[in-house]
């Protein structure tokens, strides 16, 4: 299947519209020049002007707004697309009990081996995403992640 740029566009400009009103609400950050608002914000404004390039594209290319193919066709695509839905369902409901870097092993191998790659590889990739990501959020960034049952293992 494959969508019009236009819409996918119109889509994202409308997704970048609702983090900037979003963000609106985000208290300022005592004693600096900038709060939490701003990096949200960076990207949502750079988001809304490639979106908006991406929509003018689509609609002077005069292609068709939807054009179904192969892909839809295919049961390993159905299944990766039906993974990617129920990975994003798993990790709302059960985060908070697993923890994120549980949640993100299982999701991160399982979305890999759907889409082709070898287990090895896929869990070798897995540890090492979750590792660096995790790093970034909770230690640089300071985003406080849910350890679930490796509290005990904090750090």
């Amino acid at each position: 299947m494959r969508i019009h740029d236009s819409l996918i566009g119109a889509a994202l400009l409308l997704l970048s519209l609702a983090v900037l009103w979003h963000i609106q609400g985000f208290p300022p950050a005592a004693g600096q020049n900038f709060g939490p608002a701003l990096f949200p914000g960076l990207a949502a404004a750079g988001l809304a002007l490639c979106s908006l390039a991406l929509t003018w594209q689509g609609l002077r290319s005069g292609q068709p707004l939807l054009v179904l193919g192969e892909g839809l066709r295919s049961p390993r695509r159905l299944a990766a697309f039906a993974i990617v839905i129920a990975s994003m369902a798993f990790y709302i409901l059960l985060a908070d009990r697993l923890g994120f870097v549980l949640c993100s092993l299982l999701i991160l191998t399982l979305l890999q081996w759907a889409c082709g790659v070898r287990l090895p590889v896929a869990l070798a990739v897995a540890v090492a995403a979750t590792l660096v990501i995790h790093t970034c959020f909770y230690k640089l960034l300071k985003v406080p992640l849910p350890w679930g049952v490796l509290q005990r293992f904090a750090w």
